[in-house]
């Protein structure tokens, strides 16, 4: 079986015409055509039904178009492997991230890294919502937050601080909470894909708190912008607010305890481990963050 043949059926597949197949291709359709045809041949079956308006897959052309899609996978990765053991970065990478530290650090991150190595073929998903990297068929995922899959292999990026922020003008008309007492009376903005609680540590011990919501949101730079227009006070990380404590645009709210941080992980699954594209993109967005991490310099 040639993998020429499995190449042009999945393209013809995908495409839903010869036609387009051949132009994503570049091939003549005639070429694309005796492909499938020779594939055909040496399978036996029928896998496309071709009328002058529509191509539609056979039960056969269904089942093998899953296997085909495999195999061309499989091969590109390999062609990767042999490209990465000569030294040179190639193929397919697809990555998940959330959405606000994609939007405002890991895109611009990942650009660099793919001007250094313009032969790999990035794919990136921003996404709040939890992700089976093994089972969505990701490579690896940028996580805020503890690693608690043990199928995977985390790798730490940086560590992050949560602060408490609210514009100028919120603390002028509500006040300033100066104690965790305080605090717990104001007017929040939470984030609603994981438990409501803010976590402090103090002399005193943890204290954990369920503020009244003025907001909830999943998505942090829309908690920042809430806070930004004076809607309550929100607990974020500092890589969503240092440019706007730096301008004044939002002000630390100090209740005399520190909330609990989290850490930023790459993590990947085991058998990933030894991918070289893996690695230095690690080591590239370790580079760019820095250490301490440039939004806490």
């Amino acid at each position: 079986m040639k993998l020429e043949g499995v190449a042009a059926f999945v393209s013809v597949a995908e495409a839903g015409s010869i036609s387009e197949a051949a132009r994503r291709l570049g091939f003549a359709k005639s070429v694309v055509s005796e492909r499938v045809a020779e594939l055909e041949r040496l399978l036996g079956a029928s896998l496309m039904q071709r009328t002058t308006r529509k191509l539609s897959l056979t039960g056969e052309g269904e089942l093998f178009l899953e296997r085909a899609r495999r195999i061309m996978r499989e091969t590109i990765e390999a062609q990767a492997e042999i490209a990465e053991r000569r030294g040179s970065l190639s193929g397919p990478l697809r990555l998940a991230g959330p959405i606000g530290f994609g939007t405002l650090h890991l895109g611009r991150m990942v650009n660099a890294f793919l001007a250094v190595h313009p032969a790999i073929e990035l794919s990136m998903d921003l996404d709040d919502k939890f992700v089976d990297v093994a089972a969505d068929g990701y490579d690896a995922v940028i996580r805020h937050g503890p690693i608690q899959d043990t199928r995977l292999i985390a790798k730490r990026l940086a560590s992050s601080r949560r602060v408490l922020v609210a514009a100028p003008s919120y603390l002028e008309k509500h006040g300033a909470p100066a104690s965790l007492e305080e605090l717990d009376r104001a007017c929040a903005i939470l984030y609603s894909n994981r438990s409501a609680d803010w976590r402090f540590r103090s002399g005193d011990g943890e204290t954990i708190l369920r503020p009244r919501a003025c907001l909830r949101v999943n998505n942090g730079i829309v908690m920042r912008d809430a806070a930004l227009a004076g809607l309550g006070i929100a607990l974020l990380p500092t890589f969503f607010t240092y440019e706007q404590l730096a301008s004044g645009a939002l002000v630390q709210v100090d209740v005399g305890a520190e909330a609990e941080g989290a850490e930023l992980y790459i993590a990947y699954t085991r058998n990933r481990s030894a991918s070289a594209k893996l690695a230095a993109l690690t080591e590239w967005l370790r580079q760019e963050i820095g250490t301490p991490a440039y939004w806490d310099r």
